[in-house]
C-alpha cells in the first residue's frame, strides 16, 4: 500500500476521505503527544479535520485546533510536536489531501512508510479509554505572520536613507506589491506581511473560497492571465504618465469592468492554494522564470553566509543558473530527488564538515528558508523576493546578473511497465550520445555541458511518460537529439 506522494497524500476527496483521515490519524497519534492540526479553505477541510482529529485523539494524542492557515503557519506551530495538514495545495476544489510534520519538517519517507504500514495493517490504534486525548483551540497565524516579519528585518533592516539621514522604516518601503492570493489561504498572511514590513499591497481574489472562483489554484500565466493583464494596466498607464506612477498621490486609476483598481506596481507574486507556492511577476506582468528567481534568493543567502562551505540543495529539474549564480556567490549546488528537500538538507548536513551551512534548500516555486525553519514556506519567499527587490529598485536590475537561456519541457510517451528498462538503457545511450557532457545517473539522467547547457531524463510518477527537460541556447536542437535516444531506448525496451 502506498498512500505517500511527493507532497503526502493527495487526490479526489472519495480517496482522501473521512475514513482514511481518521485511519490517519490513529496511525499517526501516539499517546501523550501533542498534535497541532490546521486545514486550507477547501469545501471538505472541516470533515477531514473533524475525522483526522477524532482519529488522533482515539490514538492517545492531544489535538491543538488552528483552523485555516497556510500550510507553512501550519509546519510553523509543529516546531517542537508533530503537526496535520489538510490541504491539496493546488489542485482542484474537489481534491484534498494530508500532510504530517515533526518539529517544523515534512515526514521523510521512512516515516511515511510506517503510517502506510499501519493503515494497511487494519490495526485500529485505540489508545486505552483512559489514554485518549483531548482538543482545544490554538491561535498561531498572528504569532507566525510576525515571525515571518521579523525574520525578514533581521535579514534586510529597518533603515533607509532619508536626505542623507537614517530613518527607521521597513525594507519594503515605497514598494507597491500586488499579490494575487488566488482565494486560497495565503490572503490569510502574505498581504499583512508585507504591509508590516512597509510595503503597499493590494490583494486580488483574496477572500478564501474552496471553490477557486477566482482563478484555477495553480498559479500559471494560463490561470494568472487576468492578474498579468491587470499588471500590465498598471505599466501602460504609468508609460502614458510620461515616466511618473500613476498613483503617486496615493490614489489607483479607477476600475475596469468591475474589477480591482489599476495602478503601477513595481512586482506581482501569486501564490497557489495553500501558500507552498510561489509565482513572482514583473511590473508589466511577465511571469520571471522560477529557476531566475530561485537562482537570485540562492545567491542571497550564500553571499550572506559567513561559512566557509554554504551550501544550496535543489532539485535535478532545477537549471543550471542556479548552479552559476551560487558559484559566483563562493558556494556549492547538491541536488536530491523531487519532493525530498528535506531528505537533502539533512544529508548534506550529515555528509558536511564543520564549515559547512546549508544556506536555502528549494525546487521550482518551493522554497525552504533554512535560517527561519525546515519546511517550505511561500509566505516568507514572497517578503524575501520583496526585500530583494526593494534592494535592487527594480525585477529587471535583479535578474540582470543570470543568465536566461531557453528552456523546453518534452514528455515522451512511454508505458509503465516499461519506464524501468527504457530509464536502464537511457543511462548508458545518453552519454553516448554526448561524450563532452558531465553525468549524474542518482534521479534520472542528467547531462551538464562547459557551456552551462543541460538535459535531464526522468521518469513521471503519475503518468506514461519520460519527461525531458532541458536549456540551452540552442535548446530546439539539443532536444531533438535528445528525444531521438530516448524514443529508441522506449521502443526497445517495448
Amino acid at each position: 500500500m502506498t498512500l505517500f506522494g511527493t507532497a503526502g497524500i493527495r487526490g479526489p476527496v472519495e480517496d482522501v476521505s473521512p475514513s482514511l483521515a481518521l485511519a490517519v490519524g490513529q496511525a499517526a497519534g501516539e499517546p501523550g503527544e501533542t498534535v497541532v492540526v490546521g486545514r486550507d479553505g477547501r469545501e471538505t477541510g472541516p470533515a477531514l479535520a473533524a475525522a483526522m482529529e477524532a482519529g488522533l485523539e482515539s490514538a492517545g494524542a492531544d489535538v491543538r485546533r488552528i483552523g485555516q492557515v497556510p500550510t507553512p503557519a501550519l509546519a510553523f506551530a509543529s516546531q517542537g510536536r508533530r503537526g496535520v495538514m489538510l490541504t491539496a495545495s493546488h489542485n482542484p476544489p474537489e481534491d484534498n489531501g494530508i500532510k504530517l510534520f515533526a518539529d517544523g519538517v515534512e515526514y521523510d519517507s521512512d516515516a511515511e512508510r510506517t503510517i502506510d504500514d499501519r493503515v494497511a495493517s487494519d490495526d485500529a490504534g485505540l489508545a486505552r479509554w483512559d489514554e485518549w486525548g483531548d482538543a482545544e483551540r490554538l491561535d498561531v497565524l498572528d504569532q507566525y505572520r510576525s515571525a515571518v516579519e521579523g525574520y525578514v528585518r533581521d535579514q534586510f533592516g529597518d533603515q533607509i536613507e532619508t536626505d542623507g539621514e537614517s530613518a527607521s522604516s521597513g525594507p519594503l518601503e515605497g514598494l507597491r506589491i500586488a499579490v494575487d492570493c488566488g482565494n486560497g489561504v495565503g490572503a490569510l498572511a502574505t498581504p499583512q506581511v508585507l504591509e508590516r514590513l512597509g510595503g503597499t499591497v493590494v490583494a486580488v481574489n483574496a477572500s478564501v473560497d474552496g471553490h477557486f472562483p477566482g482563478r484555477g489554484s495553480k498559479p500559471t500565466p494560463e490561470t494568472l492571465s487576468e492578474f498579468i493583464d491587470f499588471l500590465a494596466d498598471g505599466s501602460e498607464a504609468r508609460r502614458a504618465s510620461d515616466g511618473t506612477r500613476s498613483a503617486e498621490n496615493g490614489r489607483a486609476t479607477p476600475p475596469r469592468d468591475g474589477g480591482p483598481a489599476s495602478t503601477d506596481f513595481d512586482l506581482g507574486l501569486a501564490h497557489d492554494g495553500d501558500a507552498d507556492r510561489l509565482v513572482v511577476l514583473g511590473p508589466d506582468g511577465e511571469v520571471i522564470h522560477e529557476d531566475t528567481v530561485l537562482a537570485v534568493v540562492a545567491a542571497h543567502y550564500t553571499a550572506a553566509s559567513d561559512a566557509g562551505d554554504p551550501v544550496v540543495v535543489t532539485t535535478p529539474n532545477a537549471s543550471a543558473r542556479i548552479d552559476e549564480r551560487v558559484r559566483a556567490a563562493g558556494g556549492r549546488v547538491e541536488r536530491v530527488r523531487l519532493g525530498a528537500l528535506h531528505e537533502g538538507i539533512a544529508r548534506e548536513r550529515v555528509a558536511g564538515s564543520d564549515d559547512t551551512e546549508i544556506v536555502f534548500a528549494a525546487e521550482p516555486w518551493k522554497h525552504i528558508h533554512t535560517a527561519f525553519g525546515g519546511w517550505i514556506d511561500g509566505v516568507a519567499s514572497a517578503a524575501v523576493v520583496a526585500a530583494l527587490v526593494a534592494d535592487a529598485g527594480s525585477t529587471a536590475r535583479l535578474r540582470e546578473p543570470v543568465t536566461e537561456r531557453p528552456y523546453r519541457k518534452v514528455s515522451v510517451e512511454c508505458p509503465d511497465d516499461t519506464k524501468a528498462d527504457a530509464m536502464a538503457a537511457l543511462e548508458r545511450d545518453l552519454p553516448e550520445a554526448f561524450p563532452d557532457a558531465a553525468v549524474d545517473t542518482d534521479y534520472g539522467v542528467r547531462l551538464e555541458f562547459e557551456d552551462a547547457s543541460w538535459l535531464l531524463v526522468r521518469p513521471s510518477g503519475t503518468e506514461p511518460y519520460v519527461r525531458l527537460y532541458a536549456e540551452s541556447e540552442s535548446v530546439d536542437e539539443l532536444v531533438a537529439e535528445a528525444r531521438a535516444v530516448i524514443e529508441t531506448a522506449v521502443e526497445k525496451s517495448r
